[in-house]
């Protein structure tokens, strides 16, 4: 798979982090790495809640010199309740868990740039922590940080380099509300919290949009006639929505132009059952 998706233009392979039929991530990445020359390797996202940063630093690390600079560090709060629910892990109150996450990058930047750390926090302590092996990223791989919420957008617009813009999902799981959480306004308005928390650093920021519906066909107004009620939103909601990518290839070209000049978004994720039929896309749309 990984040697497919660098055959068909894409720039990255990600990997999510849950507790359902998935690989572990950083193993299942550094396989992809070696079966690859030049396509990138992440997370999107790690639970911060899974692992301790002095340990996710070194492993981090480790992924960004074994690959060559070719990693990209996705970091979360946590928000499926049913990785919770299963391990055994206390799910903390949303404010709780993004605050344990700004922690923990603190200390791991740290640790990548000034090799070492040490932070007496509310939520870790950590006594002169050594930074090895050094990134060979200057600063450490990419920081990719994302979610639906002015908080944890805030955090992402102060810390990372790609941030990574998606529904809300405070309910916990995949549902209805998704749908509303999509619209284009509620898109703009949470590129603007990362924009305004970035400060001066915010034209250096890169946006990214990940999909939930991707399709190519001949007649995207029908489909988004059929699909609109069952989701609570009229056609033309549902064609504007940054998760919808639903169109011949020109017009999906054509939409995804649109929304980098209008929202920002130049980094645009997509799942693996649509990967080779968004291939013609990216050949229309590259160099552009």
């Amino acid at each position: 798979m990984a040697r497919k998706t660098e055959d068909l233009g894409y720039s990255t392979l990600y990997i999510p982090d849950h507790l359902d039929d998935q690989w572990a991530p950083m193993i299942a990445l550094t396989v992809a790495a070696e079966a690859t020359t030049t396509l990138r390797v992440g997370t999107l996202v790690l639970d911060n809640d899974f692992r301790h940063p002095v340990i996710l630093a070194k492993e981090a690390a480790t992924m960004d010199v074994v690959t060559g600079g070719r990693f990209e560090f996705g970091m979360g709060a946590g928000w499926m309740s049913t990785d919770y629910a299963q391990s055994g892990i206390p799910m903390d109150p949303a404010p709780v868990r993004i605050a344990r996450l700004a922690e923990s990058l603190q200390i791991m930047k740290a640790m990548w740039t000034d090799g070492r750390a040490t932070l007496d926090g509310e939520y870790y302590q950590v006594d002169t922590a050594v930074g090895t092996p050094q990134p060979v990223t200057p600063g450490g791989p990419p920081l990719v940080i994302g979610g639906g919420s002015k908080r944890i957008l805030t955090l992402a617009g102060q810390c990372a380099e790609v941030v990574s813009i998606v529904p809300s999902l405070a309910a916990g799981f995949v549902g209805a509300e998704v749908a509303a959480e999509s619209v284009v306004e509620k898109y703009s308005d949470r590129v603007k919290w990362a924009r305004d928390a970035a400060g001066d650093r915010a034209d250096q920021l890169e946006f990214q949009c990940w999909t939930a519906a991707v399709s190519v066909v001949p007649n995207a107004s029908e489909v988004f006639e059929m699909m609109a009620p069952a989701f609570g939103l009229s056609p033309q909601q549902l064609a504007a929505a940054p998760i919808v990518l639903i169109g011949t290839v020109e017009e999906i070209g054509e939409t995804l132009q649109k929304r980098r000049e209008e929202l920002g978004f130049s980094y645009i994720v997509v799942h693996e059952a649509e990967m080779e039929a968004l291939g013609p896309v990216i050949a229309e749309l590259a160099g552009t």
